[in-house]
């Protein structure tokens, strides 16, 4: 048998990546989750895409009936076919009933036996290719011990296997969390989770926590649930894509801002713009934007802090008609939301326009409602490092900003990934002839040299221009610098 019919894919976006194909035929695999984290919507689309494929299903519910299933389907915009047969448990009383067509009785109203007999006889009638039984707590509570319990799943996973099935086996963990009885039994186990935060929507991520004779994605994947079903976001692993590209030296466009950096930044290397709020970190990397738009390259800019309408008018008046470029289609713009977005999503996103927009420039402005949307800094390097190299191993230069606290003197950064980027760009404030002025430095350039020198560099109608450096001044990077010459060096200067 070929692999690609080993395997029987679920049909969720992202989920079949993780699983390397989807589940393996013929054998039987748990979904555990609590309720409402989405375990009938990922069976319930497993079945689907076994219908789209022409295979019989069976949905064995034990605690839902199949109206609520139905209903539930229809929410995503989904019409279980005649592929899928729905089995619900229903009470005795209905059994009285003639024009009753179940013939399954609901499970707290029979012994355990009886209803494992009404399980088989469904299947023998069916003759399903997947099933989905939801959920193995009713069975637990019937069981009543866990020995007794564990020989019925193994019973029925005995069963299942002379048919040929794939089985999804649903727990919703209400029943003895601490039983993991059905784990050693199940072929594989998929752990789902949702993960209230303080402020916001639920997030919700799952893992693969076994999976017998395949490989799989380990770690944790966000995923969410919208009209249409789960998206799962598997966790981005940069060692998995390399791809070969001509590295050169990019011009800034401002013959000043190029010597500083030694003839400009290099393809597919990461840039940081530091500095506190207000110096200017937007549009430098837009200086870098344009740049690379007027050398025919294609820009995706990732905006977390400043609304879209508001970023337009103020570069428009500053020579920047971002809305005409974004219009052309060389600039693609993503206003993203820090409290509804999970990191998964968001690195999607970034190697989504990379991958079909032919991105050649990526901006993220800023890292610091990056981090808003993944407030543990550990995890944060970790995400940032993946797709820096993702990025850079596909040729793209990156450019990040980040606010750092406070104005002057003794400035820190909410998080530290000056280590992790190829190039870091300093932004200061400081004060000279009784004006505030802006200084900018290079203070690391993996590749090739760079001036040493701070600059004062200062935001006009024009654009961004640079001055000479300021080689008569000590202390600008405190914030407090000491005058020891002449002031010709400055811009827009008061003698």
């Amino acid at each position: 048998m070929s692999g690609a019919t080993t395997m029987a894919k679920t049909g969720i976006p992202g989920l079949d990546d993780v699983l390397s194909g989807g589940f393996s035929r013929g054998h039987v695999f748990l979904v555990a989750g609590e309720p409402g984290t989405g375990k009938t919507t990922l069976a319930l689309q497993f079945l689907l895409q076994g219908a789209e494929a022409g295979e019989r299903s069976l949905y064995v519910a034990l605690s839902e009936t199949a109206e609520e299933l139905r209903q539930g389907a229809a929410s995503h915009g989904w019409t279980l076919s005649d592929e899928i047969e729905i089995f619900e448990l229903i009470p005795p009383e209905s059994l009285l009933d003639p024009d009753q067509q179940q013939s399954l009785l609901y499970s707290s109203d029979l012994e355990l036996g009886e209803t494992t007999r009404q399980i088989f006889d469904t299947i023998e009638r069916v003759q399903p290719a997947r099933v989905v039984l939801d959920s193995l707590s009713e069975i637990r509570l019937l069981a009543q011990s866990s020995l007794r319990y564990r020989r019925q799943i193994l019973a029925l996973k005995h069963y299942f296997a002379r048919f040929g099935a794939t089985v999804l086996l649903l727990d919703d963990l209400t029943v003895e969390d601490a039983d993991k009885t059905v784990y050693s039994i199940a072929h594989g186990v998929v752990r789902l989770e949702e993960l209230a935060q303080s402020y916001g929507p639920e997030r919700r991520r799952l893992r693969v926590l076994k999976y017998r004779a395949q490989q799989y994605r380990g770690g944790y994947h966000d995923f969410m649930i919208k009209r249409g079903g789960l998206i799962v976001f598997p966790r981005l692993v940069a060692a998995e894509f390399r791809k070969p590209f001509a590295r050169t030296l990019l011009s800034t466009g401002l013959r000043e801002f190029d010597s500083l950096l030694g003839g400009g930044i290099d393809s597919g290397s990461s840039t940081l713009i530091l500095g506190p709020a207000g110096t200017g970190k937007s549009l430098i990397t837009l200086t870098f934007a344009t740049a690379a738009i007027s050398r025919g390259d294609r820009v995706a800019l990732f905006v977390f802090d400043e609304e879209l309408g508001l970023l337009f008018d103020r570069t428009k008046v500053l020579g920047m008609d971002l809305e005409g470029l974004q219009r052309r289609g060389d600039l693609i713009i993503h206003q993203i939301d820090a409290s509804e977005l999970s990191p998964g999503e968001f690195s999607q996103r970034v190697c989504g326009s990379v991958a079909n927009d032919e991105v050649r420039t990526v901006i993220i402005d800023s890292l610091n409602g990056y981090q808003a949307a993944m407030p543990e800094e550990n995890a944060l390097i970790l995400h940032i490092h993946e797709l820096l190299q993702f990025l850079n191993r596909h040729g793209v230069s990156t450019f990040m900003t980040v606010a750092q606290h406070g104005l002057i003197e003794d400035m820190r950064s909410p998080v530290d990934i000056t280590y992790l980027a190829d190039t870091v760009i300093l932004l200061r404030y400081f004060e000279a002839h009784g004006k505030v002025r802006r200084a900018i430095s290079v203070i690391k350039k993996r590749s090739g040299f760079h001036e040493t020198t701070l600059r004062e560099f200062r935001i006009e109608k024009r654009g961004l221009s640079l001055g000479e450096p300021l080689d008569e001044f000590q202390g600008v990077l405190r914030g407090v610098p000491v005058f020891t010459g002449g002031s010709g060096q400055l811009q827009g200067k008061d003698k």
